[in-house]
């Protein structure tokens, strides 16, 4: 049976309500709202609070578990075949974080939720102001790819914070290795060391480490990881320290040195970063300048002036 546009709308609404409604619900009844529950948080506000905090968590594991099963479900069907797509796809996606096993069939169950999701929002009101024409299923389009791309520009986004978090914490971490190392320890050892002592200030470069380091210890050779470390993080610099690595460990020369000359490096590549940004400053402040602060100040000064030439203009 062919569907009208006519009668796709009211589905799409519809569609979108019920969703709505499912989830409030949801979210609702999973709350504990017994009065057996209050007077437990009453009497015992930090155990009670942690058992609060414990509960949230299992739930939202729980909602997480089931949107990324139905993404799945839905992005297997839609996803591409073509293995030179396929990981490139991957490979982005693992630039931004995401390494989960059903990562590319939820990410193409996210895109195609999203453009839908974008349709059943922005339709109806299209429809209302508009009616069913051209202008209607243009805008309707723009809107529906908008929110299939919105997972893409989230990826990215993602994948660019990520890498300028590595850039920025990577010459840390060299002088720690390179402290480590020194001190008689191995680049293994020193390499777990840097993941313990930074994982607060630099954690998605400890993180990253911390990868690798497993993977060592399953018995991948040591210049395999580093190469997969430079390719999965997607800096350039991560891939020069790998290649120093690997040379000086081909050579035999010393890891210290070649260590402390690449963070002596990347440290002062971060300087010129900081000074290019701080140049930045003064060219992105004038366009608040020109539009919030000069047209304040050229109303207080020139308003009373103003004011007197058209009293004085108005009485000749």
């Amino acid at each position: 049976m062919f569907l009208s546009p006519e009668t796709l709308v009211p589905l799409g609404v519809f569609l979108a309500m019920t969703l709505g409604s499912w989830v409030v619900l949801s979210s609702v009844a999973g709350r504990s709202g017994s009065s057996e529950s209050r007077l437990k948080r009453l009497l015992d506000p930090a155990g009670s609070r942690g058992a609060a905090e414990a509960a949230q968590a299992k739930r939202e594991d729980a909602i997480q578990t089931k949107v990324a099963r139905a993404a799945g479900k839905i992005g297997k069907s839609i996803g591409t075949s073509d293995e030179d797509e396929l990981g490139k796809l991957r490979l982005r996606l693992l630039k931004g974080g995401l390494r989960a096993d059903q990562a590319v069939p939820i990410y193409y169950g996210l895109k195609l939720f999203g453009g839908l999701l974008a349709l059943a929002i922005a339709g109806p009101p299209l429809v209302y102001r508009y009616g069913f024409d051209s202008k209607t299923y243009v805008m309707a389009a723009a809107v529906g790819a908008i929110g299939f791309y919105a997972p893409d520009f989230v990826i990215n986004r993602r994948g660019k914070q990520r890498a300028e978090s590595i850039f920025l914490g990577l010459p840390d971490a060299l002088d720690l290795m390179v402290v480590c190392v020194e001190a008689g320890l191995g680049l293994d050892a020193a390499m777990r060391r840097v993941t313990a002592e930074l994982g607060q200030s630099s954690p998605v470069l400890c993180e990253e480490i911390a990868i690798s380091n497993f993977q060592i210890q399953m018995g991948r050779p040591r210049r395999d990881v580093l190469r997969d470390l430079g390719v999965r993080t997607g800096v350039d610099d991560v891939r020069a320290l790998a290649a120093v690595i690997i040379q000086a460990e081909k050579f035999g020369s010393s890891i210290s040195s070649a260590l402390r000359v690449q963070s002596d490096a990347m440290r002062l590549r971060r300087k010129q970063l900081a000074e290019e940004r701080a140049a930045q400053t003064s060219v992105k402040i004038m366009i608040p300048l020109i539009f919030f602060i000069f047209p304040g100040v050229f109303v207080v000064l020139v308003g009373p002036a103003a004011l007197q030439m058209i009293e004085i203009l108005g009485k000749k």
